[in-house]
């Protein structure tokens, strides 16, 4: 007999931010922040809406598009309030006295230093990786050839996209001893529990989310993942049916001009998956769950009282649980 489908499922998405998590539901997007005192505050954030303005970026692979640039949008928005409501100094101040140029900057632009700042640091983080995944991976190869022959272009997709897991998953694993991001992994882990203890249909107690796994299958890092198995696949059918790899100023750019299919995509199979539990999804799932080994980590109970709250933010109000642990309870909740 054909299981009911769980209604529940594709309903909450989140993110780990600093010391807190933030959800999105049908109530709109929330996020709640454990701030210094210890207490728990939530509130709602205004998130970007690309796809309510027009029935056309839900069109299954344009919203995987727009949905990835709104998800990119608001998280990082979310990020910065976390920052800010975690007691986070943006703006480190180690007691030296400011030079002439800080003061001639903070003089001119005011409280629009932190907006040009965050947007410089965007700007180069999409340079760098532009040339890490994808015209470092390219260059490597195009040496290769020199050296091996032409015997082996045809593997040119292949040999790049293993490369660009290779620096995916290196990066990960280097950031992750750091302490700070070793905490943000903690709360993803608190993330993904939260989601699956709702979706199970279960009360969202910290002793129910406990239990949950903490591998969700529409996890951002799965996402990631299949992004780069899809840009092996359409990149392989480019060096096979067409020599637009024979000159890396032409390949580089075509390998930009096609992030948009590889997103739409990509989006769609991790919906897929995340809607279905079958052999199929499961074989889908099967290599971003095994990166969110090192993208999330098992949260203390604090950090599951904090996912609580955020989910809680969200919920329509029949789904809204009769009962939550006292620690949760008793947590003061500033809504903002």
């Amino acid at each position: 007999m054909k299981k009911p489908k769980n209604s529940r499922l594709g309903i909450i998405g989140g993110q780990a931010l600093i010391e807190g998590v933030m959800m999105r539901g049908p109530k709109g997007t929330a996020l709640a922040v454990r701030v210094p005192s210890g207490e728990i505050e939530t509130e709602g954030l205004d998130c970007v809406d690309i796809k309510g303005k027009s029935g056309f970026f839900r069109i299954p692979l344009i919203r995987g598009i727009v949905g990835f640039i709104e998800s990119l949008l608001t998280g990082f928005k979310a990020l910065m309030r976390s920052a800010e409501k975690a007691g986070i100094d943006l703006e480190e101040d180690d007691g030296e006295e400011a030079s002439k140029f800080e003061k001639w900057i903070t003089d001119k632009l005011g409280d629009k230093l932190m907006g040009v700042l965050t947007s410089i640091a965007a700007v180069l983080g999409v340079v760098l990786a532009v040339f890490l995944f994808m015209y470092l991976p390219s260059l490597l190869f195009s040496l290769l050839q020199g050296a091996v022959g032409d015997q082996i272009a045809n593997l040119r997709a292949v040999f790049e996209g293993v490369l660009k897991i290779a620096i995916f998953i290196g990066y990960i694993a280097l950031v992750a001893r750091m302490k700070e991001i070793g905490r943000v992994f903690q709360y993803h882990g608190a993330e993904h529990k939260t989601i699956f203890c709702y979706e199970n249909g279960l009360d969202l107690t910290v002793e129910n989310v406990r239990k949950q796994s903490r591998f969700h299958p529409r996890c951002g890092t799965s996402f990631l993942v299949l992004m780069l198995l899809v840009s092996i696949l359409i990149s392989s059918l480019l060096v096979y049916f067409t020599d637009l790899d024979n000159n890396n100023m032409v390949w580089v750019p075509i390998k930009i001009l096609i992030l948009p299919v590889i997103m739409g995509v990509g989006y769609e199979i991790i919906r897929f998956a995340g809607r279905h539990d079958n052999l199929l999804t499961r074989i889908l799932s099967a290599p971003g769950m095994w990166t969110q080994r090192l993208t999330t980590k098992e949260p203390d109970d604090s950090m599951i009282e904090v996912a609580i709250q955020s989910v809680m933010a969200v919920l329509p109000e029949e789904d809204l649980p009769q009962k939550t642990e006292k620690s949760v309870e008793s947590s003061e909740v500033q809504a903002s």
